[in-house]
């Protein structure tokens, strides 16, 4: 997707968004220089005149406007998003066929679904620290680019340790993603739209799921996806594993061709001009035959410890710039644990890990259990009537359960709405707090239910009340930390989740054939202990990104 403007000189029109930003030392130099680079160029202005007004990155924000260039970045973090979700989700579908390809008992599927939220616990904080220190959108690329070619590896693995592993770094890919889209995101949103844009934002999530269902629907159940990979039988779940890897490998394009840096991010570095040349494409493209002039401003940068590792030249080894580097990267978890950071802190640990355990620990088993109960019952009462490996159930595989999965998938729909409607006027605080107490409410009716209809309503019910919290919680998390700590809280926190998800989905692999109840009625309780904890949080509706 390509769009031209023009620029305030008479020269043609040339693309705006695409190409990368030079580091600081290649300002002045032609070599590398991209279209963005160039285009951005011919709009002259000298940025340290002493006649300009010097804004504030709110009131920068402002004048640039609101129009087609968010609209675009939306949907290029949107499927970012989603890629995510289907990468994440993949693996709960397949598991009804693939664990007699790869001989895998419940236990081993509790594995396979928590390897790539391990992967996300090492990469989140990893990937968080060095976009705040590197850049959003560099981070984004590379991250996205791990999550699509390692998923893409791991369709033709022929044993399980393999495949493990390489779901395992998928999620490394993973981890860098999901917290820096939505810091990036934020970062070029004017406060009064902040909360809408990331809710729908959030959304995408859902297509993310709602995609992943309906590809497991439409191929794993296809006989013609089946042949032979010299000595490999390729079964129609190693091509639905495939396609699940494209979402990723396209927004990591996307996001190379298309997207520029983060103005709040280079304005915190000290790379001012930079700033500015975002700032005019982001103007010239929301102005857009509104003939309109880019106004001459400068830019209130603050203090910032940008550059920090790039001051190694005096270190005396490589041991010692190791130690360093580690000790620096440590400093953001110390800031948010200190002074007026640290209650709501310790609050978002307990809800990340609550909401995590709960909504990852059951719904990766969705399709399992489904497949448990085709014949009617409740989930955990026909546990026990299945062998440890469920071999002669696997094919020919069950058209039903994919299609349960789609229904559940879809059910996310409403709840998305509902934020987006009333996200800026109730809040992050009491949208998180009452979904969590919901879907508590939910997940403890599931167990109770003694038919499969009932169960599939109360499993939509959750997807569609649990959906809110998680758009409230990226709200939240957002508007609670300043520049140089976001994308770190949010690495931490999303890492401190994922061994969470660990921990739900290692149960649910445990007890699932043995004491179902166990880890269906901790989620419950687990949900009830976040939602009473949100309220506890400080009310972040509207403020201004510090």
């Amino acid at each position: 997707m390509s769009r031209h403007v023009h620029t305030r000189d008479a020269e043609a029109r040339k693309p705006l968004l695409t190409g990368d930003y030079l580091e600081p030392n290649e300002l002045d130099s032609d070599e590398g220089e991209t279209i963005f680079d160039r285009s951005a160029s011919n709009i002259t202005h000298d940025v340290g005149g002493n006649a300009q007004k010097r804004l504030t990155y709110e009131e920068a924000v402002d004048i640039a406007g609101f129009g087609v260039f968010h609209w675009l970045l939306l949907v290029v973090c949107g499927w970012a998003n989603a890629s995510d979700a289907v990468e994440i989700l993949c693996v709960s579908f397949l598991l009804p066929t693939a664990r007699c390809d790869l001989l895998l008992s419940s236990s081993d599927m509790g594995l396979l679904t928590a390897s790539i939220f391990l992967g996300m616990m090492v990469g989140g904080y990893m990937w968080g620290y060095l976009a705040d220190q590197r850049g959003r959108r560099r981070v984004l690329v590379v991250s996205l680019t791990v999550n699509g070619v390692f998923g893409t590896l791991a369709s033709v693995a022929p044993w399980f340790w393999l495949f493990l592993l390489l779901r395992f770094i998928s999620g490394i890919g993973v981890g860098g993603s999901i917290p820096v889209i939505f810091s990036y995101f934020s970062e070029f949103m004017p406060c009064q739209r902040r909360g809408a844009m990331i809710s729908a934002l959030a959304t995408f999530w859902m297509a993310g799921n709602i995609l992943a269902a309906g590809l497991a629907w439409l191929v794993i159940p296809r006989t013609w996806a089946h042949f032979s990979l010299g000595s490999l039988d390729f079964q129609s779940w190693r091509l639905f594993v495939v396609l699940c890897s494209v979402p990723s490998l396209t927004s990591a394009v996307l996001f190379r061709l298309l997207m520029p840096e983060s103005p709040k991010f280079l304005m915190e570095a000290g790379r001012e001009k930079e700033a500015i040349r975002v700032f005019q494409v982001i103007f010239e493209l929301n102005m857009w035959g509104k003939g309109k002039d880019f106004p001459e401003f400068g830019l209130c940068s603050s203090s910032n410890q940008r550059g920090e590792l790039d001051e190694t030249g005096a270190w005396a080894s490589q041991r010692e710039r190791l130690a360093c580097i580690l000790k620096k990267a440590l400093v953001p978890i110390k800031q948010m644990f200190n002074d007026s950071l640290k209650s709501r802190s310790f609050a978002l640990l307990i809800i990340f890990y609550c909401i995590s355990f709960g909504y990852y620990g059951l719904w990766m088993w969705f399709p399992e259990l489904f497949e448990r109960i085709e014949d009617g019952g409740s989930p955990c009462a026909n546990v026990s009537l299945l062998s440890p490996l469920h071999n002669q159930s696997c094919y020919p595989v069950k058209t039903a359960v994919y299609m349960e999965g789609f229904i559940i998938a879809a059910s996310n729909l409403p709840g998305n709405i509902f934020t987006i409607l009333m996200m800026d006027s109730m809040g992050g605080k009491a949208l998180l707090s009452c979904s969590l107490l919901v879907s508590s409410l939910s997940v403890f009716l599931i167990y109770v239910v003694q038919t499969k209809a009932q169960s599939l309503i109360l499993s939509c019910v959750f997807s569609g009340v649990s959906v809110i919290a998680w758009n409230a919680l990226d709200v939240v998390g957002t508007e609670l930390y300043p520049t140089q700590l976001r994308s770190s809280a949010l690495g931490f926190f999303t890492g401190v989740g994922r061994v969470a998800a660990i921990m739900g989905n290692v149960a649910f692999g445990k007890l699932v054939d043995t004491n179902c109840a166990v880890p269906v009625l901790l989620v419950s309780a687990l949900l009830l202990t976040g939602g009473l904890v949100a309220l506890l949080l400080p009310q972040t509706r509207q403020t201004e990104l510090t």
